[in-house]
């Protein structure tokens, strides 16, 4: 007889096996892991690139350079949609396997345009020189894969720290704030040394064993990277999406539209509030925009039970102000595009200079052209610990700010870091093409030079620096000014300024590719360097780093204090979650 069948149904109820709990720290290796194998497969393949386009398909190193921005801002660019499909439609889990197996099948045929020569035109003629260009066929596989691992990396990236997030909290139990920075704390390591794996040992591997291993490794990275992440998922928490924020503010911007003839002059106006709401009225910044919260008839506009009966007539004032803060913050945001231009632009053209540069460290070793982009990941790397272990208590002594220097004061930094390290190179380069010409080197662009690559580490740990004051001021500074129901947008605000920045960074390599080569001259981006002007280019993005500066003191004169704000806006908040 069973020993339960005289106990009452709840105690026989009580001592039935639970579910087992989901999420965890467990969790953490699977996703984690995830996303590092597609940092080291995805960055892996991108410093070469630029020399697998001009000797594979023989194109001209401005039109490769092109490419390959206008690629990395369909990439970030495609970070938007991911989120907005994780937080919406999907959910997150879904989002990132759909972005891990594209990803896959991107760096599959990546992998398969090097081992098939149909997929690419032939080899130069060595008598003649003459060089096939690539066929549309030929060039649509190629760009087809560059588009299949991007949308992988605007599914996976925007998406991977929320989803491991996930895994540590829940509405029921918030995550300690304790636990939520170990988690960032492992993630940005991992992050960190993903990409110095990519920007060294997959860089190597490509210099010395071929395309074919070279894009080989990162697909099976690619492979792994799906299935560990597949591994794992009866162990994962999978929110359910619902709708987002982005949402929201279409429904403002539509409600606004549609009241547009709605006086606002009015002083006996009646405004939708959310539940427990603390918001008495609209502020007065952007008025246009009040139109969506005022309410014209109540007796059609709303609910018995106080809601709105068409949401895309009536919004609330809270979704009216979270449209209004993220609007504000954006003209900061374009600050941010210049400089981002100029680390990407310089991180392209260095790897042709580095690869006619003596880059020998000892008689038998010499870093791969490709690899000094490691030396603005490791001055990142080691000033941010410097910065919040030894500065910043001095400097919040010095001005009273718990975390040192304000986050425009940081930006600001940055942008003058990013103004200098741009006119070393142009000096560095100038110095670099007399002597290449003096030596008789003009007519021979692939001979390496008896100058040490070793002078181009200087700029890249200025750009690290600059990336470290820049984009890290910027993201703090989205984070304090943007409600916490909208911290979300302010990985994709940044996410969007690097999309920008490599679409106007190819639209500025076309423009002076095609102004300079006019009338029978060179480029100043010829493929040949020693007979282009790269350091006049640089100098041109150096006065535009400068111009861009000035640009951002009107910006921070425009939006005006920032504390006052901020506080408000949190405040605000907390009185609502209470």
């Amino acid at each position: 007889m069973d020993d339960n069948m005289g106990a009452p149904s709840s105690q026989r109820e009580t001592e039935q096996p639970s579910k087992p709990r989901k999420g965890g720290f467990r969790t953490m290796p699977f996703i984690i892991v995830n996303e590092s194998f597609e940092k080291v497969a995805s960055y892996g393949v991108i410093p070469n690139m630029i020399f697998y386009l001009m000797k594979g398909y023989h194109m001209q190193s401005a039109n490769g350079a092109s490419i390959l921005f206008f690629w990395a801002a369909i990439s970030n660019g495609l970070a938007i949609v991911g989120a907005f499909l994780s937080d919406a439609y999907l959910g997150r889990f879904r989002v990132i396997t759909l972005g891990s197996f594209s990803s896959l099948v991107g760096m599959t045929l990546l992998w398969l345009t090097a081992v098939i020569p149909k997929l690419k035109p032939p080899s130069c003629s060595e008598s003649s020189g003459a060089c096939e260009s690539a066929t549309p066929a030929q060039l649509f596989v190629l760009l087809f894969s560059f588009g299949l691992i991007s949308i992988g990396a605007g599914c996976i990236r925007p998406c991977s720290m929320a989803f491991g997030a996930d895994q540590l909290g829940s509405k029921d139990k918030p995550i300690s704030e304790r636990t939520l920075q170990g988690f960032f704390h492992w993630y940005y390591v991992s992050a960190s040394f993903s990409t110095v794996l990519a920007l060294t040992a997959i860089v190597y591997i490509q210099d010395h064993l071929g395309w074919k291993v070279g894009f080989g490794v990162p697909a099976i990275l690619m492979l792994f990277s799906a299935l560990m992440f597949l591994l794992g998922s009866s162990l994962y928490v999978k929110v359910k999406a619902e709708t987002s924020v982005f949402s929201a503010f279409i429904l403002v911007f539509v409600a606004a539209f549609r009241k547009r003839n709605l006086p606002l002059s009015a002083t006996n106006l009646e405004y939708h509030h959310g539940k427990d709401s603390s918001f008495t009225a609209p502020t007065d910044n952007l008025r246009c925009l009040n139109r969506a919260c005022t309410i014209s008839d109540s007796q059609k506009e709303l609910n018995p039970d106080g809601s709105a009966s068409n949401p895309w007539n009536l919004c609330t004032i809270e979704q009216v102000e979270s449209l209004k803060a993220l609007l504000r913050v954006i003209p900061m945001c374009s600050t941010g595009i210049i400089i981002l231009l100029a680390l990407n632009q310089y991180s392209i053209f260095s790897v042709l200079q580095a690869s006619i540069m003596d880059r020998h460290l000892t008689p038998n070793f010499q870093i791969p052209a490709g690899s000094f982009s490691v030396f603005s990941v490791l001055a990142l790397t080691i000033w941010i610990p410097i910065y919040d272990r030894l500065l910043v208590p001095l400097l919040a002594k010095l001005t009273g700010r718990p975390r040192g220097l304000g986050e425009k004061t940081r930006m600001g930094i940055g942008l003058l870091l990013s103004a200098l390290a741009m006119a070393i190179a142009a000096i560095v380069e100038n110095v670099r093409r007399r002597i290449a010409i003096d030596k008789g080197l003009a007519d021979k662009p692939e001979t390496v030079m008896d100058m040490s690559a070793m002078l181009l580490i200087p700029q890249f740990c200025l750009f690290g620096l600059a990336e470290a004051f820049n984009a890290i001021g910027q993201l703090e500074f989205y984070y304090s000014q943007l409600p916490n129901s909208m911290s979300s947008i302010a990985l994709a605000l940044f996410t969007l300024g690097v999309a920008v920045a490599n679409l106007v960074g190819s639209l500025l390599v076309k423009i002076v590719d095609g102004v300079t080569k006019k009338r029978g001259k060179n480029s100043w981006l010829s493929s040949n360097l020693n007979e282009g002007r790269l350091d006049y280019y640089f100098w041109l993005i150096t006065i535009l780093c400068m111009v861009n500066f000035v640009y951002f003191l009107v910006c921070c004169w425009a939006y005006g204090p920032t504390e006052d704000g901020r506080a408000k806006m949190k405040e605000e908040e907390h009185v609502q979650n209470i």
